[in-house]
Formats: C-alpha cells, structure tokens, sequence
C-alpha cells in the first residue's frame, strides 16, 4: 500500500490532474497519465501542450532521483530531443537535477523544476525548429563535464573529477586535501570549499560517491 500523501503525491495530483497513481513493483510509487503543463521564458513564447509519461518514482526519492518516459512518441527518437537509449527522458546531468530539486524536493517540485522545463524544450524545438531554447548539451559523458564545468566554474575535465572525488569523501578529508580550483591551497583554505559545501548540503557523500 502506498503511504498516504508520498511525496507530496496528493498536490502533484492536484497540479497534475490527468495523471494518476498506477501499478507498480520495486519502486515507492509510479505515477502515469497526461501530463498537461504551460511555460513561458524571458522574451520567449509562452507554451501549452501535453505528453503521455510514465514517472517512475524510487524509494530514496528527493535523493535518487525519478525515471521519466513519454509513452506516446510525441518526442523523436531520433538522437537530437534528448531520449535516451532505454526510452527514459534525459532531463539533465544527475548534479544539475540534484540542485534543481533542492529548491522544492517534493513531486510537484520535480516536475517545475526537472519536467516542465524539459518539455518546453521539446515542444519548442518541435513546434519552431532551430535550437532548443535553454541551449544543448553535447550527448553523453562529455555532456555532462561541460555541465560540470559550469555548475563548479571550473575550467579543466580533471577538476572536475577532482571535486565530485572530494565529495564522495568526508568533509574533514577532504578540507586537508588540495583544492581542485588550481589555487595551490587546501580545500579548506580555499573559497572554493563553499561551492562544495552548497553541494555537500544536498545530500550525503554516498551519494556523490556513486556519481565520482
């Protein structure tokens, strides 16, 4: 049996009402119907449209992280709309979604934040053509370091690697070890330790662990 309110199920529902509660096995809840949604950006179209999706919702939810599909082939599987191999939504690097939800880590929260903006996208591109309007990653691994590169403000691949290493360790460790900025100085002499801290905050090493 589901726990009553899981998630903030019941307010998604509300904000959601064309998706409902649906079987599911290995997995807290599952939710799937028409998720019908409007979204605007600064100087850009304001946006209403639907997508048939399956989200699939783990049991360490706000700290792992759900599993979208759209279900009806609205979206192109064609290597350029961002659907990866197995069919699920690729809504963003795991440390961009993880910093997403930490502002609102409820259902209702996943979806204004990870979803809608993702759709948007996808139904922007489909409807005008051109680039998607937030801009696009490169596909895969090297993807995800350019998004890395950012969130962290850093320059180089190995400080990249370097700094979700860091992560993955106690902070005590850590602060003793060199800072990944190229500064010359401990992490815990270094500002730098601040951007991990906001990270460090987010969720427990574990986590950052399995993401190094």
């Amino acid at each position: 049996m589901i726990k009553k309110n899981l998630h903030g199920m019941n307010q998604f529902l509300d904000d959601y009402p064309g998706m409902s509660i649906a079987p599911c096995r290995g997995m807290d809840l599952q939710l799937k119907g028409k998720f019908d949604f409007e979204g605007t950006i600064a100087d850009g179209p304001k946006i209403v449209d639907s997508y048939f999706l399956k989200i699939a919702v783990p049991r360490k939810f706000p700290r792992a992280l759900p599993n979208v599909e759209e279900t009806a082939g609205k979206i192109p599987r064609d290597g350029n709309h961002h659907v990866n191999l197995d069919g699920s939504l690729c809504l963003g690097s795991p440390f961009r979604l993880l910093k997403q939800i930490y502002k609102k880590s409820d259902l209702s929260g996943f979806a204004e934040m990870c979803i809608v903006p993702y759709l948007y996208s996808i139904s922007h591109k489909i409807k005008n053509g051109g680039d998607f309007p937030f801009g696009d990653l490169v596909h895969g691994e090297q993807g995800i370091i350019d998004d890395y590169l950012e969130l962290f403000d850093l320059k180089e691949r190995f400080q990249v690697t370097e700094a979700i290493r860091l992560l993955g360790i106690k902070k005590r460790i850590a602060n003793k070890q060199d800072c990944p900025c190229g500064c010359g100085q401990r992490l815990g002499a270094c500002q730098f330790r601040i951007k991990l801290n906001e990270f460090r905050n987010m969720a427990p090493v574990s986590w950052f662990k399995a993401h190094s």
